[in-house]
Parts: C-alpha cells; structure tokens; sequence
C-alpha cells in the first residue's frame, strides 16, 4: 500500500477546515511556524498557501513532488502561475469567500469619503465639534466599477437601494443581467463620481491607473482600490489629490505592503486600511473550507472546481 501524500499547510486557515483536512486520505503537515516551510517542501504533495508565502519558481524547484497548490484566497498574483502550469501543478483558489467582505467594506469606504468620515471622527474624538456642511450623498451618483466580476457585481447589488448609476468597464465582459451600463475606461473616468478597482493585477495593468488616467477623473471624484496596490500610480495619486483633481481615495492595498510612501498616509483626503477586505471571520472560513474541499478532491481524484490553470489538465 503507497504512502498517504503529504498536504503542507504553510499559512494558518480555519480549524475545522484542518481537522476536516485531517480525516482525509492524506497526512497533513503544519508548516505554519517560522522557517518550517523549508523542512516540509521536499515531500508536499499539495501546499495550502494563503497570500504571505511567495510561491516562487525557486520555491517549486525544492518541492519535487508537489501537484497542487491551493490559494485560501481570490487572488493568485503570489504564486509563479507560468511555472506552477510547466511543472503541470494544479492552482485552485476560494473565489467565493470573500465576496460579500469585500464588497461591504467597499460600499463602507463609499459613504464614508462621500461624508468625510473620518477626518469628522478624528477631529470629534479629539475634542473637536466641528459641524456644518460636510460631504455629500451617495444616492444620485454615479459609481464606476473597474473590472466586472463577482465582487464588483455584489457591490452593485448591495448599492441598489442607494439609487447610483452602476457603470462599468472590464475586457472580458460583453453584457450584464443587472443594468449595470457597459462602457470604455476614458468615458467611466470622466463620468465617475466614484471609482471603483476591482481588475485584476496583470503586467498590463501595472498603473492603470497613472497620471495620465487620474488626470482624466472626473473633478472632486473619489477612487477606491480594494483590489491590487500596483493598479494605482501612488505617486501620481497624491499628486492628482494635491491638486484637487481628486476629492479624496481610499485604499485597502497599496504598491507596497506594509506601505511606506509617507505623503499617500498622511494626507489628509486619503483612508488608508490594512488590506484588510477579506479579514472577516466569515471571509477565512469560507477560504479555508473552499481550499481544503479541493485538496480533498484532488486526492481522491474527482474533478476540482476553482482550476485557476485548466491548461494542465485532469488529475496530476
């Protein structure tokens, strides 16, 4: 009888996902502490990775046996998927998880640069009553979303009762089922009340969003990136707020994590995060589960559902 294949879980995810993991027909190591990755790479058969381990090409050269990685998250952008998909190793990932998470905390960001929330709660918090006009309303406006996919379109439910004009922009999308309008980058831009990032982060879309762009935003508009820190030009991003082309922007991700670019912290238009859109118990749990019930698939060679690179086929 061969051996049980080994299953690394190199980041922490949801216990019962782990126990669950546990009773399958595997044996699972915890690689969770620091430099324990190293020591468990040579026999892993499937790694668990969440979005701090870099799943390098160096990374798979010390793992000869893997075949499959599993992402407890949405974005792959940490795992060298061209190298992963040479070797033939399967890539899943929880596309689902945090959906409704990073949608809430999107529409929270919304409302609170519409009414400048948080300079209000600083200043109130530091005995400040400042009163009077202060910001604007959501309803009525006009939210652009760019790119198209699952998160994007739960935002665009969750605004319905806000009575924004929901409008888009994404390559890949040719029509939509809930009015969302359909229309280029440079028309969303200039029409925008609100920006909304939700592309993917590939080498085409490096700065998206740069000078050039940010200069085409409409005036007083605000941008919200909950997607990929290197969407944005951070430069020209405080640039286009000093100006007063931007109202103001907030950013859950940044170009680099944790950030440094003291002028994008400081400034005063700007509500900066952690990147922090998928924490929510909630969000983990579902990650965990989603990544452990492909692990489990994969070992009993049923089809997997969340293939992030189809391209390598069926079982390894």
């Amino acid at each position: 009888m061969s051996e049980p294949r080994t299953v690394v879980v190199a980041e922490s995810i949801d216990a019962d996902a782990v126990a669950a993991l546990r009773r399958g027909p595997c044996f699972v190591t915890d690689a969770t502490a620091e430099g324990a990755l190293d020591a468990s790479l040579p026999t892993a058969w499937a790694l668990i990775v969440r979005s701090k381990t870099k799943v390098t090409k160096e990374l798979l050269d010390r793992a000869p046996e893997l075949r499959l990685i599993a992402r407890a998250g949405v974005g792959v952008d940490n795992v060298d998927m061209k190298a992963a998909t040479a070797r033939r190793i399967r890539v899943v990932n929880a596309p689902t998880a945090a959906t409704a998470s990073v949608a809430e905390l999107s529409v929270a960001l919304y409302l609170m640069l519409a009414r400048n929330l948080s300079a209000r709660v600083a200043a109130t918090k530091a005995g400040q009553w400042k009163r009077g006009e202060n910001g604007t309303e959501l309803a009525g406006k006009v939210v652009g979303f760019v790119g198209y996919g699952r998160i994007a379109r739960e935002i665009a439910r969750l605004l319905k009762p806000f009575q924004v004009h929901a409008i888009a922009t994404d390559p890949f999308v040719r029509t939509t089922a809930d009015g969302t309008e359909l229309t280029t980058l440079d028309d969303l831009l200039a029409r925008a009340d609100v920006v909304s990032l939700h592309a993917a982060l590939t080498p085409e879309n490096h700065h998206l969003l740069d000078a050039a762009r940010l200069g085409r935003m409409k005036k007083g508009a605000y941008l919200v990136n909950v997607a990929r820190g290197p969407l944005v030009d951070e430069e020209a991003l405080v640039a286009a707020l000093d100006s007063g082309r931007l109202g103001g922007a907030a950013l859950d991700v940044f170009e680099v994590e944790p950030p440094t670019r003291a002028a994008l912290l400081q400034h005063p238009k700007v509500i900066a995060t952690p990147h922090l859109g998928a924490s929510t118990h909630e969000a983990q749990r579902r990650a965990g589960q989603q990544v452990v019930d492909e692990v489990l698939r994969a070992l009993r060679g049923e089809p997997l559902q969340s293939l992030v690179n189809p391209e390598v086929g069926g079982s390894p």
